[in-house]
């Protein structure tokens, strides 16, 4: 893939991207996509230079040697803050993720500028998805993944953000186990999964912002990776 700038087509150039490397694109196939090069193809880039900090950013960036703008771009990105402790700034975002620093991220691009999540990353995964089925005249399954830290461990792990055409979930609430006994709360977030396989081969590194998965069985249905965020009234950490 090349590096991908504001305004690029970016369903055009992964498809060009996998002509190029001769690869045979199958039904079934699942394309995960890397949040970054979406919201940079989408124009969410946003240079430190234009953003003047509020004093509760220039504070708290001071108290822990932070750049005052990039926290001021986090506050204006978060719709709520979860916690603002130990230089670690965890927000809900507008799409209702919880993450670091609203999803916010200076790897992977240009000094002094900064990345915000796309708008709608189940939209891009849609817009992706036809024109991946249409080139290809195959039906295929896409996912935006992006890297989350997770409660109680250690590491970062891919997550899905935006998904088209794969239902994000497989529920096996009310089938038997190996010993007959009826599952009650088994559903297995599968997107999630295949984002974090995916991110084995992507790594954050390696410059490999789309991965082909093929084999997996799953069910072809409208979703959106929304189905993946747990409700407020069943969340007990609120």
């Amino acid at each position: 893939m090349p590096e991908v700038e504001a305004g690029d087509p970016l369903p055009s150039l992964i498809v060009e991207s996998v002509r190029a490397a001769g690869i045979e694109v199958v039904a079934g196939d699942v394309f995960v996509v890397a949040q970054k090069v979406v919201s940079k193809a989408e124009g969410r880039i946003v240079p430190l230079a234009g953003i003047e900090p509020s004093e509760l950013a220039r504070d708290w960036a001071a108290r822990y040697d932070k750049d005052p703008r990039m926290v001021e771009v986090v506050l204006k990105e978060a719709q709520r803050i979860v916690r603002m402790e130990r230089g670690v700034l965890i927000a809900e975002t507008r799409h209702g993720f919880i993450c670091a620093n609203a999803g916010v991220d200076a790897s992977n691009v240009a000094a002094d500028v900064v990345v915000l999540l796309p708008e709608d990353a189940d939209r891009s995964a849609r817009e992706i998805q036809a024109t991946l089925e249409r080139e290809f005249s195959t039906t295929v399954a896409v996912i935006v993944s992006d890297t989350f830290g997770r409660p109680w461990r250690e590491g970062i792990v891919n997550v899905a953000i935006g998904i088209a055409g794969i239902a994000p979930l497989i529920d096996y609430r009310g089938q038997p186990d190996s010993h007959g006994r009826d599952l009650k709360v088994t559903v297995i977030a599968i997107a999630d999964e295949l984002a974090s396989a995916a991110e084995l081969v992507m790594r954050k590194t390696a410059g490999l912002p789309v991965v082909i998965i093929r084999g997996f069985d799953y069910t072809t249905r409208e979703a959106s990776a929304r189905e993946l965020i747990r409700p407020p009234e069943m969340d007990l950490f609120r």
